[in-house]
């Protein structure tokens, strides 16, 4: 292991040897032979805070490249870009194949894999409907939350029957993780906002959304304006869709839609959808927004200016979008 180190080498580095050269040795010897930081030091008369800081340095001038390389197929460096550029909590971003099905289904596999595997996973969990949701339903594995208590954060009673299971989220999530489900049984949008009060002045109703806004993690899709999930359900007209638009809507989240920083656009027809609204997702420990697709990107992008979402699960194609733009 060499000499001890006195006390007149440990006052000053080495003079014999290059800087470079020096950096190399201690890198090699940290990050290829393992040796500890009080082992390098001993071996070359250096103390433990001068091996601390050479590594440092051996980083910030590129002698030590670092690189995370998952296992699971995952684009780490956009990742890592999403949380400095927005501020996140987390991100996940899996490559893009080309083919929206394709990069959907892998988000989806994605979002559940990163929900079974969170460690501090909460006991009350809250979720939206809709495709997204379903899809990563489908992905979760059986047990992934033993005892878990899954609620449905707004309206989802469908007046026409679309996809399998989009309305059946909370189910699904609960069956899957052993738990059990609080639903909301009543639309996602009514005809009249005296209709949708006097509902959430209904114990049942109230129940349930006292507890949507106590969960600490929820998980959301963002919706399009394109194939609305929410017009494939009967609750809005092509001709709604086409006001919302005008009006400058760029999707919705939690079936508000909203314009490109976050904002509702239509306050009438949001007076009358019934569950927790956008905003009260900032206080959340974990938001977890799932987006993928092109024609998502704008209300993605609107969530991510307003705050809405601090866990973000996506593909590589939204994610360099996102990363365009400025927050």
């Amino acid at each position: 292991m060499g000499a001890p180190a006195t006390d007149q080498t440990r006052q000053r580095l080495p003079m014999d040897e290059s800087r470079d050269h020096l950096l190399v040795q201690v890198a090699k010897m940290y990050f290829q032979l393992d040796r500890t930081q009080a082992e390098i030091a001993q071996s070359l008369g250096l103390t433990r805070w001068q091996i601390g800081r050479l590594l440092a340095e051996a980083r910030e001038t590129g002698v030590v490249r670092i690189e995370i390389a998952p296992r699971a197929n995952r684009v780490a460096a956009l990742e890592s870009a999403l949380q400095r550029q927005w501020r996140l909590r987390d991100a996940v971003v899996v490559p893009s194949d080309g083919d929206a099905a394709v990069d959907a289904g892998a988000v989806a596999q994605a979002a559940a894999t990163w929900l079974a595997g969170l460690a501090d996973k909460p006991a009350l969990i809250g979720v939206s409907w809709g495709r997204t949701m379903a899809a990563v339903a489908r992905a979760l594995p059986p047990g992934w939350n033993p005892d878990a208590h899954v609620v449905l954060v707004n309206g989802a009673t469908a007046l026409r029957l679309t996809s399998p299971g989009i309305g059946a989220v909370a189910e699904s999530f609960a069956q899957s993780a052993g738990g059990t489900a609080t639903l909301l049984p009543a639309p996602a949008i009514l005809g009249r906002a005296e209709t949708r009060a006097a509902l959430e002045s209904d114990p049942v109703i109230a129940a349930a959304l006292d507890l949507a806004r106590r969960a600490p993690l929820v998980i959301f899709g963002m919706g399009a304006m394109e194939d609305s999930a929410l017009a494939a359900s009967g609750f809005l007209t092509d001709a709604d869709i086409a006001r919302l638009r005008d009006q400058g809507a760029v999707g919705d989240i939690l079936g508000r839609f909203l314009d490109a920083n976050g904002k509702v656009v239509d306050p009438t027809l949001d007076a009358r959808t019934l569950g927790l609204r956008p905003e009260s997702l900032t206080c959340r420990r974990h938001a977890v927004g799932v987006v993928s697709g092109p024609a998502k990107q704008d209300i993605a992008l609107a969530a991510l200016r307003a705050r809405h979402v601090n866990v973000l699960v996506t593909d590589e194609s939204t994610a360099r979008h996102l990363l365009s733009d400025s927050p």
